[in-house]
């Protein structure tokens, strides 16, 4: 496969490390992009062809995209905090003095989330781990760090000073708001209990595409227990709203090699967000 100057700085942005086989000799597709084990943090000098990050995004293996998969909007579980009608700061207070479940006895703090309150993304992530139960934010560390180059692969930021457009702005948060012991799985009923803080922030932010990433984060929106990669690579639906599955950065960070596959779900995410824009821009 011959990859393009812009294409190749998006993979090396997400720790990708791209080859080109000799001339001579048929290229092998699958192993055209080999992952490095090390998580670079953001450089200090972006490549040229990532320079302009309002540019559009180049096709890389784009396929027909498929229909979006509509399923039943969840509602909070018995159990759930309620936090309909919250406006920002009542929910970000509820969330901070929230004593629902025991995963409050032992917290540093709450991860309420981060990112622009109306932007047109919104991550989902699993539960904070000790790294995020330490600083409040989600996705910090290696993790975080990961998913902020693979954010700047497709011109996104968390950061509302990188730009003003919530276009180019994520919301991220997390299914749980408090660290379970030793990072632990969630419990059921923790995820129960915590839900209706998630479900309010996405009522607030109204994305227009959903990532869930993990399958805690999958558990949560779309009540499925199938394993992460027979969801991904088709569009589906929370409350109207398109979503799509992918992997969490953490397990990207144990499994190399789905690198890939996370590429090819962001591209997907990619032309969801288009196609719908397209169509109102019709309508």
């Amino acid at each position: 496969m011959v990859w393009s100057e812009r294409q190749r700085a998006m993979l090396e942005v997400m720790g990708l490390r791209v080859w080109s086989a000799p001339a001579a000799a048929e290229p092998d597709v699958a192993a055209a992009a080999v992952a490095d084990e090390a998580v670079p943090s953001a450089p200090a000098a972006r490549p040229p062809a990532q320079a302009d990050a309002t540019a559009p995004m180049p096709v890389v293996n784009r396929r027909p995209m498929p229909a979006a998969q509509p399923i039943a909007a969840p509602v909070a579980a018995p159990g759930a905090v309620n936090a309909a009608g919250l406006d920002w700061p009542a929910l970000r207070e509820a969330v901070a003095s929230c004593t629902a479940c025991a995963l409050s006895d032992s917290r540093t703090q709450t991860v309420f989330g981060t990112g622009h309150p109306q932007a047109h993304w919104m991550i989902v992530g699993e539960a904070p781990g000790e790294a995020e139960d330490l600083s409040g934010e989600p996705f910090v560390g290696r993790s975080g760090q990961l998913l902020d180059n693979m954010l700047r692969a497709i011109g996104l930021s968390r950061h509302a000073g990188d730009t003003p457009d919530p276009a180019k702005q994520v919301f991220i948060a997390n299914t749980l708001k408090c660290r379970p012991p030793r990072n632990r799985n969630p419990l059921p009923d923790e995820l129960a209990r915590c839900e209706g803080f998630l479900i309010r922030q996405i009522e607030l932010v109204r994305p227009k595409i959903i990532l869930a990433m993990g399958s805690f984060a999958v558990q949560s929106l779309l009540r499925s227990n199938a394993p992460v990669g027979q969801l991904r690579g088709r569009v589906h639906s929370y409350q109207g709203v398109p979503l799509i599955v992918t992997y969490h950065p953490a397990y990207l960070l144990r499994q190399l090699s789905e690198k890939a596959r996370a590429w090819d779900d962001l591209c997907l995410a990619l032309d969801t967000v288009e196609a719908a824009s397209a169509t109102a821009a019709r309508d």
